[in-house]
């Protein structure tokens, strides 16, 4: 009787993290660009519900929507921009764990999730900057066959990636405080349904 109310507790958490993935999803078609920063560097939410899975469960439920979400992408796009997707992931990573670690390692309250929002902001833009240098510029430049110096991929990441992701940390974060504050006892009571 217990391995099957297990399984049956892994199957419903298996559905949840599905669920999670494809609202995110949803959220992530629903972005917009800021006026000052490059075009192809968007504002999206979808970070939200991988956030949720990830103060619900554990950091990597929270990986697990933001994989779902972008596999998903991948498919539904015909992939069309695998770095791009590839990107999206890290920075989902990079700004996820680190909120949903703070938030499991200590008191599970308001100041840790604001900790780990500011913690995972900056986490994500000092990761992106480095990634983008050594690793998602060169392979955009390959892949378009563009030949980007040194100077052009410190412009670009200086002007555009790193001020992006600061901005996107802060907006996501303004959003989540108050939606925890609203569903924090919801979030403890699924968190008691599961553990």
């Amino acid at each position: 009787m217990q391995k099957t109310s297990k399984q049956s507790s892994k199957l419903v958490r298996l559905v949840i993290l599905a669920l999670l993935g494809t609202i995110s999803l949803i959220l992530f078609f629903l972005n917009f660009p800021l006026p000052f920063l490059p075009p192809y560097l968007k504002i999206d939410f979808s970070d939200v519900p991988a956030l949720m899975a990830g103060l619900i469960f554990s950091p990597m439920a929270g990986v697990v929507v933001v994989l779902i979400k972008n596999l998903i992408y991948l498919v539904v796009t015909g992939a069309a921009d695998p770095i791009g997707v590839a990107a999206n992931f890290l920075a989902g990573v990079m700004f996820v764990l680190p909120v949903s670690f703070i938030y499991h390692r200590f008191h599970k309250g308001v100041k840790s999730i604001v900790s780990g929002l500011i913690t995972g902001t900056i986490v994500m833009a000092i990761g992106m900057t480095v990634l983008n240098y050594y690793f998602i510029l060169p392979a955009y430049a390959w892949f378009m066959g563009w030949d980007m110096g040194d100077q052009i991929a410190w412009g670009a990441i200086l002007i555009g990636v790193l001020p992006f992701n600061v901005i996107k940390g802060g907006v996501v974060g303004l959003l989540f405080v108050p939606l925890f504050v609203k569903m924090r006892s919801w979030i403890e009571q699924k968190q008691a349904n599961f553990i």
